[in-house]
């Protein structure tokens, strides 16, 4: 690293508003791009003890929001009005004290509307400073299906305030263009990452166990998915002697977690954890995998290599986790059933299947949080040629309209 990255700062927002893939993805990218920047994170939803911050970022904890089931804002306690005024009065104090040379928004303007009050006043800030940053967008592989003037409100926001947006997907895989449609076209630069996973070693390789590991995130949507699994334990323990370790997640509901607990008392072979350290090493030694197919999780089940049958999150509109099943399915990866297809009886069946299963080994490319960094540091030294430089004609002119000279 040269002695001149190392005085440039990124300012990362990240909103993980219903589980936790968005902090997992952005805490991933996040290590990868403080070998280039020195990386401050602003954190709108609340940290489960299993989040690991890396080493070297500076955390900034904004009041916590979050989505109910409804979808609905929520916070921890205090008025949901307060809690905005102060996240939107951080986030800004924050920029000015470290006057960032790059901010880096996750999702948004392609989604978390619903925090446009807090982000379009940084943008605002950021896009009218003299020497203004590098604004880009950090954005998943597949969007969630939305209305028409959704696409084209996006587009109209990332025209005027963005400079780049990093779609986290192998293009080959998955393009933006697939999932967004706007009317009006967008005028931003997209740049292809790869897929953004953890940086760390993989685990020594061990002989496959006889145990199922079931998880869903962080949990808060995980419940049917989970009681399904429990109950066609017996059979699949029975049949074929196999195990279970079923991972709850942090955010499922506490009266959730009290009815799968009583739900597994008593049988042999099957435990039930609200979490683990690291679910990529628990899948590195299981027999089979069930879970949902959120990024993270996908991202695990392919590094580990592990028979995995996902059963993707459909309630709604969200047809993200359905679109990247059915795609790594064709690859032959893994295995989908249907989430209306869930009965303990079709689990069963379908796990047993995917005991035999082998997964192709994937050819897709997961070095993205190292290639974000790469692209925003060759953009960042473009954008600062293009800066005005002070005392020049044109710098006295935009000062003067600034009210600074």
């Amino acid at each position: 690293m040269s002695a001149d990255s190392k005085q440039r700062t990124l300012l990362f927002y990240c909103q993980h508003a219903l589980g936790m893939g968005h902090l997992m993805r952005s805490l991933a990218l996040a290590e990868g791009l403080q070998k280039r920047f020195h990386v401050a994170l602003l954190s709108g939803g609340r940290l489960p003890a299993c989040a690991r911050i890396p080493s070297g970022i500076e955390l900034i904890e904004l009041p916590p929001l979050a989505m109910d089931l409804g979808m609905r804002l929520v916070t921890d306690g205090e008025k949901l009005e307060d809690a905005q005024l102060r996240r939107k009065a951080i986030i800004l104090e924050t920029y000015r004290k470290l006057a960032a040379d790059v901010v880096l928004i996750e999702l948004f303007p392609f989604g978390r509307k619903k925090f446009s009050g807090e982000l379009l006043p940084l943008l605002e800030e950021a896009r009218n400073s003299l020497q203004r940053p590098l604004i880009g967008c950090s954005l998943r592989d597949i969007l969630v299906s939305r209305k028409q003037e959704h696409d084209d409100t996006a587009v109209e926001r990332a025209n005027q305030f963005f400079d780049v947006v990093l779609v986290h997907s192998d293009p080959t895989f998955a393009r933006l263009e697939e999932t967004f449609h706007p009317e009006i076209p967008l005028q931003v630069p997209v740049h292809y990452t790869g897929f953004v996973s953890p940086e760390q070693e993989l685990p020594l390789r061990h002989e496959r166990n006889r145990k199922i590991v079931v998880s869903a995130g962080g949990g808060l949507v995980g419940e049917p998915l989970m009681r399904t699994a429990i109950e066609a334990f017996p059979q699949l323990h029975q049949s074929h002697a196999l195990e279970m370790k079923v991972i709850a997640g942090p955010f499922l509901p506490e009266d959730a977690w009290k009815r799968l607990s009583k739900m597994a008392e008593g049988k042999t072979g099957l435990a039930l954890e609200r979490s683990v350290p690291d679910l990529y090493s628990e899948l590195c030694q299981a027999a089979v995998s069930v879970s949902q197919c959120g990024y993270n999780t996908a991202m695990d089940l392919l590094r580990s290599q592990v028979p995995a049958l996902v059963v993707p999150f459909d309630q709604g509109k969200e047809t993200e986790q359905t679109n990247r099943a059915r795609k790594l399915e064709a690859r032959g990866l893994l295995r989908v059933l249907e989430q209306k297809e869930l009965t303990p009886e079709r689990l069963a069946l379908g796990i047993c299947a995917t005991v035999e299963f082998q997964p192709r080994e994937a050819t897709l490319d997961l070095n993205g949080a190292t290639a974000s960094a790469e692209i925003l540091e060759k953009l960042l030294s473009q954008h600062r040629s293009q800066i005005l430089v002070p005392h020049s004609s044109a710098w006295r002119s935009e000062a003067k309209n600034a009210g600074m000279a």
